[in-house]
């Protein structure tokens, strides 16, 4: 099996990212502005952090579409899931 090289990830500029986004997120929290906005906010400040993750230090970004597809397959039914879950508890 052939090695191939893939070019590295800049580890300190994404953990600088990651950094900023929770600085953002800690910002976010702390507004005088309508829960479901502040809500929706952190949510996607949330996905985004999680995707930075994925991409660079799971080395998604670097794999072929096939592990990708393994990857993001799952994730309609944890959206499912965790809207089922809000359900039983509004």
């Amino acid at each position: 099996m052939e090695h191939s090289e893939r070019p590295h990830p800049n580890y300190v500029a994404v953990f600088i990212g990651l950094a900023l986004l929770t600085v953002v997120e800690l910002w976010v929290a702390r507004l005088a502005w309508p829960k479901t906005t502040v809500i929706l906010l952190l949510v996607f400040l949330a996905v985004w952090k999680a995707l930075m993750v994925a991409l660079y230090f799971m080395h998604l970004k670097f794999e072929t579409n096939r592990i990708r597809i393994m990857v993001v397959a799952p994730l309609p039914l944890a959206v499912i899931l965790v809207v089922a879950v809000i359900q039983e508890f509004r």
